[in-house]
């Protein structure tokens, strides 16, 4: 796993795993926790709820302020962190009668995760956090310096190449990445799960289906002399994800797919999430949640801060949440010139939302949230929207699939609002 949300997607997919295999036996009387004590450890666990597994309740969310102008990009205080600059505005537990229930909790199948971790300073806090959910659910975390220098991704491999050739399934996060390809090559197993890694998912099925090489929407452009060198190790790791005589292959995820012959696909309905944190608490306003289309190069930066700053005047947003990826200078450009309240979450936006206190309207660019926050907030009230991409907003740089792309992770968006662009001069 390299990403926060893959890493909650093994847990999703564990979860589910374990329900299809029965509930769990009851514990022993006068048992206080079903996991190893954590650092996220809240209070008394609500029925059927290990405590081991739930965070904090407090009246703000888990999350940290983002660094004000000049100071120096750090890494996320230690757990827990409070983000104390959020307004204080009167807030309502949302009522269970229409939720789905609970699923009942089930032993999970004790899984070895193996964290790449990568340098993003915001991307490892969070997955530190996951990493401790993941313990506290009975799964071992193998923490991997991956990156950390010349020697590190030679000594990785070397060190779990006899786990990945023992393992009869592997699970991987991201099939787009190098390094995930690289340890492909090294495994064995005949049973191989994708989980989900957002819109990412949705491409790589399609190119799964059309035999093609696997690359990311976003990129532009022919292959240059690191892919040419990788290119063996990229074909091999893509023979295994194609599923044939004595290999499966299985997708698990929340995105619209369809199945391309051979291939399994799970739904994620994100059961462990629902079971594990809420139902949220509501604020009375409307909260904007960022995107990385302008550090992946496919939005322009001026003209995505003047669509955030049109959103957040026509439904009155007060909140950005940023994504993890979103670049220090540009969310000091949202707060200050804006006058928006920049929240950094410490946590997948998943577990954030259904933790609260969140708006009663979630206002989101095409992105991975408007498929999962749906599913995550299921019977809440909450309205997640989403205002599409302007094409004149993509850069020249922007891959031509860009547009048709963001246009289709809308259009197969379900349970949505779809809210339209209203220039600022019109206002």
């Amino acid at each position: 796993m390299e990403s926060p949300v893959q890493l909650l997607n093994v847990l999703e997919w564990s979860y589910g795993d374990a329900l299809r295999a029965g509930p769990a036996p009851a514990p022993d009387a006068g048992a206080l926790r079903a996991g190893p004590a954590s650092a996220l450890d809240g209070g008394a666990p609500e029925s059927g709820v290990p405590d081991a597994v739930r965070l904090p309740e407090p009246d703000v969310p888990h999350a940290v302020r983002a660094p004000g102008p000049g100071a120096p990009d750090a890494a996320p205080p230690p757990v827990p962190a409070l983000y104390d600059g959020v307004p204080r505005q009167p807030y309502e537990t949302v009522g269970d009668d229409d939720e789905p229930g609970p699923a009942p909790r089930c032993a999970p199948t004790g899984l070895t995760v193996v964290v790449l971790a990568p340098h993003d300073p915001m991307t490892r806090g969070q997955l530190r956090r996951m990493a401790e959910l993941a313990r506290g659910e009975g799964h071992t975390v193998r923490w991997e310096e991956a990156r950390g220098g010349a020697g590190a991704p030679a000594q990785t491999i070397a060190g779990l190449a006899p786990l990945l050739r023992r393992a009869s399934r592997i699970v991987i996060g991201d099939p787009f990445s190098r390094y995930v390809q690289l340890l492909l090559t090294i495994a064995r197993a005949r049973d191989v799960v994708v989980v989900d890694d957002g819109t990412a998912t949705m491409e790589f099925v399609s190119q799964l289906a059309l035999g093609t090489r696997l690359v990311r929407w976003h990129r532009r452009g022919g292959r240059g002399a690191r892919d040419l060198v990788f290119a063996p190790f990229a074909a091999s790791a893509r023979r295994r994800l194609t599923p044939g005589e004595g290999r499966r292959v299985e997708v698990f995820t929340s995105m619209p797919v369809q199945a391309p012959p051979g291939v399994t696909v799970t739904a994620n309905d994100f059961a462990w999430t629902r079971s594990a944190f809420g139902p949220p608490r509501l604020t009375r306003g409307t909260d904007l949640v960022g995107t990385s289309l302008v550090e992946t190069g496919v939005v322009d930066l001026d003209h995505y801060l003047t669509a955030v700053a049109s959103l957040a005047r026509t439904h009155g947003a007060t909140r950005y949440f940023a994504h993890r990826r979103e670049s220090t200078d540009k969310l000091h450009r949202i707060g200050a010139e804006l006058g928006l309240e920049i929240v950094r979450p410490d946590l997948p936006l998943e577990l954030i939302a259904r933790r609260g206190p969140i708006g009663r309207m979630i206002l989101s660019f095409p992105s991975t949230v408007v498929h999962t926050l749906p599913l995550a907030l299921a019977g809440t009230g909450i309205t997640v929207a989403v205002c599409d991409v302007d094409p004149a907003w993509l850069t020249e740089t922007a891959s031509p699939r860009a547009e048709d792309f963001l246009s289709g992770v809308t259009g197969t968006a379900r349970g949505i609002r779809r809210v339209p662009y209203v220039p600022a001069s019109t206002l």
